[in-house]
């Protein structure tokens, strides 16, 4: 099988750019001609082997960043935008995209921002009584949205952050309660600490007192009191990488700040290199990892998708958090799987079986349309309110990767990964899934023409074409 050749001329610039060399000693120092430097910045010519190696050598750089980062997910984005209804022609081709992602990355941002205050526009329009209200109408993304792709494209890890929550759990090395570690933090600053059932958490820096909800878990508690610690703490780091984010309006960074607060808090209790050693150590246990750092299975799940330090990576994972109505109320990937950024995700999935079998583990094989075969574990997290009259909330999360890595997941203990019949077909969303026998289709695919027979009736009233 031929090997596929490597284009990641955007990737190259921007290391170029942030060693601070000209084209001429950037070509110097990885042994080849100007031209040819010019014309793989500009994806005319793949990365050559020997690129790559003195990318390696010179300057210590993970080549397997190379042919990871924004592009596929850009991709997935622009196909799913170019489904809407408002773009009537058919969509460029998915090879015309990923030279747009590829070679043009800001302004593929641009289009999928462009069309996202599109939609978010239009379904302001839709309520009636909103739009004779006579609210203004936002002509930019949504704060939360904003917020979302700056993790989604930062790959969910903040390096700085990362390390600083690593420090602030093993200074120097050297593992601490990290209990403790907070307490004394506060008591540094003459912070009382007391409990309430009022709020979750609640911080009154006039009285210099700290609430914690006494009806919470003890992780949801310990992980409260970091974020809190990490506001107070690490406030310059916050803000240093807030600034890098370049946010649109003061609530989406203000979001980010909590989100931000809330990567320091799950760091700390999952320290980078002791957490990785141990789900490694256990095969990725999901059960196991909870008991061992007291954490509670979602936060198990959502640091597993953090792992990806340039020099440390773990497993590529994705992690995902749905609610009942099967919104996707949390997503990242680090695989070749996207989701979709309107709507649910797939029925076929296993994450929405979960809540008819709370407390159990579903495991999935899965197949996406372009072939790629995952493993994924799903379970219900469903919150209690901490008391009889207290609502549940009602959320359930899927981990998985690429079915390459399920001999590192003891997940994958009984299940036959060569069995191409195993695998269950699943997509991102309806809207563009290229699938034309599926049984729990929802909509047309966007991108496809229709039949329609009035005298012929399959699983779906009309073909595919």
């Amino acid at each position: 099988m031929a090997q596929q050749k490597l284009y990641a001329g955007a990737k190259l610039r921007e290391t170029r750019t942030r060693l601070g060399l000209t084209q001429r000693a950037f070509a110097a120092k990885l042994g080849v001609s100007l031209p040819y430097l010019n014309q793989m910045e500009n994806n005319n010519r793949p990365v050559s082997t020997g690129v790559v190696l003195a990318l390696a050598q010179e300057f210590g750089f993970d080549v397997t960043e190379l042919n990871t980062g924004d592009a596929e997910r850009m991709v997935s984005d622009m196909r799913e935008a170019l489904a809407d209804p408002v773009f009537p022609d058919a969509a460029p081709p998915v090879a015309d995209l990923r030279l747009a992602a590829s070679n043009a990355p800001a302004l593929a941002r641009a289009f999928l921002e462009l069309h996202r205050a599109y939609k978010q526009t239009s379904e302001r329009l839709a309520s009636l009584d909103e739009a004779l209200g006579g609210q203004d109408m936002p002509t930019r993304a949504s704060p939360w949205e904003e917020v979302r792709d700056f993790f989604h494209y930062c790959d969910n890890y903040i390096d700085a952050v990362d390390r600083a929550a690593e420090q602030f759990a093993e200074p120097n090395g050297t593992p601490r309660d990290v209990l403790e570690a907070a307490h004394a933090a506060l008591a540094q600053r003459g912070i009382a600490l007391t409990t309430t059932t009022q709020a979750l958490r609640h911080y009154d820096a006039k009285a210099r007192e700290l609430q914690i909800s006494s009806r919470a878990t003890s992780a949801t508690q310990r992980f409260q009191l970091l974020h809190q610690v990490a506001l107070l703490t690490q406030a310059p780091l916050l803000e240093a990488t807030l600034d890098l984010g370049r946010f649109q309006t003061s609530e989406a960074r203000d979001i980010a700040r909590i989100g931000l607060a809330n990567y320091f808090a799950g760091a700390a209790l999952l320290p980078y290199k002791t957490f990785l050693a141990a789900a490694q150590d256990c095969r990725h246990d999901l059960e196991q990892l909870a008991e061992r750092f007291g954490a509670s299975i979602e936060q198990i799940a959502h640091r597993l998708s953090t792992l990806q330090r340039p020099t440390a990576k773990g497993i590529p994972f994705f992690f995902v958090r749905v609610d009942q109505a099967g919104t996707i109320t949390k997503r990242h990937s680090a695989t070749r799987l996207q989701f979709a950024r309107f709507g649910g995700a797939c029925p076929l999935w296993n994450v929405h079986q979960a809540f008819e079998t709370p407390g159990r583990f579903l495991r999935q094989l899965a197949e996406t349309p372009d072939g790629v075969r995952y493993l994924s574990v799903a379970r219900d997290i469903s919150k209690s309110g901490g008391a009889f009259h207290a609502p549940v909330r009602r959320y359930a999360i899927a981990l998985g990767c690429d079915v390459q890595h399920a001999a590192d997941l003891v997940y994958a203990d009984d299940l036959d990964v060569t069995k191409p019949s195993a695998f269950e077909p699943i997509g991102i969303s309806c809207r563009i899934c290229e699938r034309r026998d599926c049984h729990q289709r929802s909509v047309p695919p966007l991108e496809s023409r229709l039949t329609i027979d009035a005298n012929a009736r399959g699983v779906l009233p009309y073909s595919i074409n």
